[in-house]
This record gives C-alpha cells, structure tokens and sequence, in this order.
C-alpha cells in the first residue's frame, strides 16, 4: 500500500520546454555576447522571437539530441548540460587556435575560469577564423562514463587530447560552471526576480524572464483534483525537484497547488546547494543522488547529515512511490528502494518507454493523472 508519494516537477506537473529554450539561450549568449566570448560582431539582443529561440535551441542541442543524450547518462540539471555544452565549444575553439597561442591555453587553463577570462579569450579568437562545432558533441562523449560524474571528468580528458593540457578546471560547481547558472537564471526568471533568485544583479539586462509563461502538462484543474483525491484518501505527498525555490513556489501559488502540500515536504534545489555547502564538500547531492528525495519525504526540518547517513534502501520503501520523468529519477528511487513510476511526458516523451524498461521500471505511466489509478490497485 503507497503511504507517501514524491513528485518530480519537470517533465512530470510543468513542461521543461521553456528550460530547453533558456538553456540553448544560454550557451547561445556566451559564445557570441561581448559579455563572454564575443564571437559575434553584431550588438546583442535579448528580444528572440519564439521561431529564433526555437532556431537556437535546435542548433546548439543539435535538435535536441544533445539533450536526450546527457538525459540518457542520468543528468538532471539544465544547469549541468548548460556547462558540458559550452565548456565543450570552449576547448573546440580554443583548438584552433593551439598553434599560435598555446601559451594563453596554458595560463588560462590552468586556474579557474571567470567572466573576465572568457572576454580575454574571446578577444583572441576574434582574431582568427574560428568556427563552432555542436554536431561533434554526442561522438566525442561516447568514450566518457555514462554518468554525471563520468561527463564532467571528461571534459578534462578532452582538453589533454584535443589542446594537449592537463588540467583539472572543468568541475561541477566550478567558477564557470556558476556564470552558465547564472546567465541561465537570467533568462527564466528574467530582470525583475534574477537578484532574488541568485544574489546578484544581472550581468545583461532586457530578458523578461519565462516564469510567468509556466505550462502545466495536464490540465491544472485536474491535476487539483488529483492531489485532492491523494490527501483525501490519507497519502502524503511531497516534491523533489531541481528546480530552485523560487521557479517552485511561484508557479505552484499561480496554480493554486500550494495549498494540497506541506511546504517542509518541497525539497529544491536551493536546499540541495545548501546541504552541500554544509556538509558534502565537493560530493554532489543532486539527482541521481537521493538526498532530493530522502529531504523531502523526512522533511527539511531535519538535520542534513541524519539524511546523508541514513542507511540504504529504507526500511519502509515499498510504501513510498516516487513520480518521475527521468533516468535520474528513476536511479535515486532505486537508491532508496522505493517504487518508481515514470511518466513519458517528459523530453523524449512517449520514445523514453524502451529506456524506462531497459531499465526495469516498476511502473510506466501516459501522464501524472495515472498515478490516481495505480495507487487505487496496489494494495
């Protein structure tokens, strides 16, 4: 019998397309905006229309394929695939120009990369012919390890075999790794909530922002009446999701869902950053990890480390069914040893079924309303 049900967010309540839109946006702007690389010579703009950020996206994803990829290999964060998609045409442009400027290769490489080197490289690479490369992206990660932590060693390996340089810059939570955040964060929350949502001030201005456009991916009424029908028949639920707080509660306020949980059970990102800083160091805590998760069914209430340390799978696991649209999610559920069901409204949509079973899924699910059914037959 399911006592507590865990939610994912996107992919599974809200569309992840504006995501995908900010994140190709985003890789987009620092390869070209003289706030970053520069490398195109017209003045920036920040006013797309929805055919241009559909043209963009499907150029530096490759039509998408680069993020179904990256999705494939249990990656979860937009931010994370933000990074490995610009750091990669970072190396492949710092490639050409090897010969005649290895010794700028050398000292920038050779330290953490901020704001200011990307301007100092892209004022060199402005002075040679140089070319980007997305379509070279999924070929030269298929040697890596098909993990989160596997995609960003390789990075690493990259620049030895392409530049000759060993290096260890290129990390989760790195310097440029927290500008690609950032200018991501500018795009979705936009101008008016980029200092709430990071700490700073916005480094380009003019974006309005996607936040207020969310898209639920069944109709929100009827979602309502689902998590009503969930309470009512005694189950808890919670969120787990790698959205930050603020890209969470807004949307669940405008649609009126806030009201069907306890906010001690919505775990997300920021809580997941914060628990890091705490006390995991350099460890990762997102998606596949289970942390998410593991906080949101205990409550953000309680200690971090009593949830780090909990011993694994949990006793009671089978009565807990976690709700999801990815690999990632599907991994940490079997981490804690929890049902999972996985929704097929995510990216890939209804192709992700051979993936999900390859994988063994308990249950595989048209959309999130199925839930109600399923819950009703497992006994």
């Amino acid at each position: 019998m399911i006592k507590t049900i865990l939610f994912d967010v996107d992919g599974v309540l809200l569309s992840e397309e504006h995501y995908f839109d900010a994140s190709g946006l985003t890789v987009w702007e620092m390869l070209i905006s003289k706030n970053y690389l520069g490398l195109s010579p017209v003045e920036y703009k920040t006013d797309y229309s929805e055919t241009e950020i559909t043209t963009i996206r499907s150029h530096v994803f490759e039509n998408d394929k680069v993020l179904k990829f990256l999705k494939s290999c249990g990656l979860n964060a937009n931010w994370d695939m933000i990074y490995l998609t610009f750091s990669y045409q970072l190396i492949h442009l710092l490639t050409q120009i090897k010969d005649s400027e290895f010794e700028l290769l050398n000292r920038v490489l050779s330290k953490e990369i901020e704001r200011e080197t990307l301007i100092e490289i892209g004022k060199v690479l402005n002075n040679y012919n140089v070319h980007m490369d997305f379509d070279s992206f999924i070929p030269d990660f298929q040697s890596s390890e098909k993990t989160k932590q596997g995609l960003m060693n390789h990075l690493d390996v990259l620049a030895k075999e392409k530049l000759g340089i060993e290096t260890t810059i290129f990390k989760e939570k790195s310097n440029l790794w927290s500008i690609c955040e950032h200018v991501s964060q500018e795009w979705y929350v936009g101008d008016e909530n980029v200092l709430a949502s990071t700490g700073r001030p916005s480094v380009q201005l003019g974006k309005k922002g996607f936040l207020a456009n969310e898209t639920t991916l069944s109709p929100s009424e009827k979602i309502s009446q689902f998590f009503e029908s969930l309470k009512a028949k005694g189950i808890s639920i919670g969120i787990g999701t790698g959205r930050p707080e603020l890209e969470t509660i807004q949307p669940f306020q405008h649609l009126d869902w806030l009201q069907y949980f306890d906010e001690n059970h919505i775990v997300t990102a920021d809580e997941v950053l914060k628990a890091q800083q705490e006390v995991a160091g350099n460890i990762s805590l997102s998606k596949p990890h289970p942390f998410t998760y593991l906080l949101g069914l205990v409550g953000k209430n309680s200690p971090v480390k009593d949830c780090i340390q909990r011993k694994l799978p949990i006793e009671n696991g089978k009565e807990i069914l976690i709700v999801g649209d990815s690999l990632a999610d599907l991994l940490a559920a079997r981490k804690m040893g929890c049902q999972f069901a996985a929704v097929l409204t995510g990216l890939s949509g209804r192709d992700a079924r051979s993936d999900f079973e390859k994988h063994e899924a308990d249950y595989i699910l048209d959309t999130v309303l199925d839930v109600k059914e399923l819950v009703d037959s497992i006994k």
